[in-house]
């Protein structure tokens, strides 16, 4: 058996909790932490004669995800009733969107491995979380703080070929729900939260393959490893004769495997049916034009924007774009120095290095963009070295300052004086003579010896284009 016989067909279903302080149809908070049941009322209770009040602000963060994924916005959407009883579902039905959701028909646009991929994206509908079960033994107990929290549920078609290119895609997703400032994109308290459908074929076949569903993997490298234990485990049941069966399956990512849930319900299951008690959503098209208009530069449009005015690779554009506060930072950094490339180095390399080290975000580094401006300006102006640099960066990430008063304080300026460094170039010249005899016999690379005699004199200080200069000078 060869697995290069198959191919792989992959959709992802991504659950987005929305970032509104209250619920979708209540005025419950949605603070995430709170005592058990403690974020509840009748409303997201589900208790009889109560009635639900949409979320206004739910409603235009769905518009601008519609909207970010290219999508059709629809004028007017329908809430529905999708009916399955589980302990955690307190109604007995949850509120959702299914024949006429929010937005629907777009794409999103990535790359992977340098190459720009696309992957259509079917609908984005609206609706509201379950609560949630805790197992004790023989018991359960169930906490519905989560219970009416808004989602919005974004499909894609089922066009992806590769577990990487899965993850990869649930990685832009969430940078642009990041981007927008709707979702705080969280794995592990479960705001956002993906689903993945996976079927094989055999390649040339037209016909897609039985697929599973994988429920609720809440992180990318998950989602790649579940996804490719789960072509392996469909492809090893067709190569032994046996079939696929429709499901739901967890992902253990302790045992690296997947297994069975439940049988996977089909649309009817659910006998959908428009929610009696809450009218049609109105997006009419001046709102959406004005939602439009507010909207951020997203990331791979800024990460193309990145390439083309600051000469920046594909790959440091990616990394760069990640966040709106890594992608500020960075550009508020070149306003102040007015050296891209410099800049893309030291906040890629200089202090995502010390940040990660320290287990802090963007927005918690102890420099600032203008802070780190004002240090790789001391570089572009020949006032210090990159390698002095460094260790004034070091002061300014653990102790604070200000690059210049470190330099001053500490003695640290570079040494561009012609004079200075000529009578110790003539100093190092005079005291090693067998090198000078061997430079000019041909052998050049005694060159560096020189170099590093000088800069060793000068404690690192000493110019390094001015000392090349200088030296090449002397020795001819």
């Amino acid at each position: 058996m060869s697995y290069s016989d198959y191919e792989s067909v992959i959709g992802l279903e991504i659950h987005a909790q929305l970032s509104t302080k209250s619920k979708l149809f209540c005025s419950c908070s949605t603070e995430f932490g709170g005592a058990d049941n403690e974020n509840t009322c009748p409303i997201c209770l589900g208790m009889p004669g109560t009635l639900p009040v949409v979320n206004a602000l739910a409603i235009e963060y769905a518009i601008k995800i519609g909207l970010s994924l290219n999508c059709t916005v629809n004028h007017n959407s329908v809430f529905a009733r999708k009916n399955y009883f589980y302990p955690d579902l307190s109604k007995g039905y949850q509120i959702s969107q299914f024949e006429k959701p929010i937005a629907e028909k777009g794409e999103v646009q990535f790359y992977l491995n340098g190459e720009r991929r696309k992957v259509g994206i079917t609908r984005a509908h609206i609706e509201e979380d379950a609560g949630k079960s805790i197992h004790q033994g023989d018991s359960t107990l169930v906490n519905y703080n989560r219970s009416s929290v808004p989602l919005v549920e974004i499909v894609s078609d089922p066009v992806m070929t590769s577990p990487q290119e899965a993850a990869e895609y649930a990685r832009t997703v969430r940078s642009i729900l990041l981007y927008l400032g709707v979702c705080d994109g969280n794995l592990e308290e479960g705001s956002m939260r993906c689903d993945c459908n996976v079927s094989v074929r055999k390649k040339n076949e037209a016909e897609l393959g039985t697929r599973t569903e994988l429920k609720n993997i809440n992180s990318f490298r998950f989602i790649e490893k579940a996804i490719q234990y789960e072509i392996e485990r469909q492809i090893d049941l067709l190569e032994s004769g046996d079939k696929v069966v429709q499901e739901t399956r967890l992902y253990d990512s302790a045992k690296n495997k997947t297994l069975s849930m439940r049988s996977k319900e089909e649309a009817h299951d659910y006998r959908y049916f428009p929610d009696p008690d809450l009218l049609a959503i109105p997006a009419p098209s001046n709102l959406v034009k004005e939602i439009e208009s507010k909207m951020p530069e997203l990331p791979v449009e800024k990460a193309e924007r990145f390439c083309k005015s600051y000469q920046v690779t594909s790959d440091d554009a990616f990394v760069l774009t990640q966040s709106r506060e890594m992608a500020q930072y960075f550009e508020d950094v070149v306003s102040r120095c007015e050296e891209p490339r410099l800049a893309v180095s030291w906040v890629i390399v200089e202090l995502l290095g010390k940040l990660n080290d320290s287990k802090l975000e963007i927005s918690e580094s102890p420099v600032g963009a203008s802070a780190l401006g004002d240090l790789l300006s001391l570089i572009k102006d020949g006032t210090i070295s990159g390698k002095i640099a460094k260790t004034v960066f070091s002061t300014m990430y653990e102790k604070g300052g200000s690059a210049l008063e470190i330099v001053e304080s500490q003695g640290l300026k570079q040494i561009s004086d012609d004079s200075a460094l000529i009578q110790i170039i003539e100093e190092v010249i005079e005291t090693n003579p067998d090198q000078v005899a061997q430079y000019k016999s041909g052998k050049e690379k005694v060159f560096g010896f020189f170099v590093g005699q000088v800069m060793k004199l000068t404690k690192g200080q000493a110019n390094p284009a001015k000392v090349n200069d200088l030296l090449k000078e002397k020795l001819s």
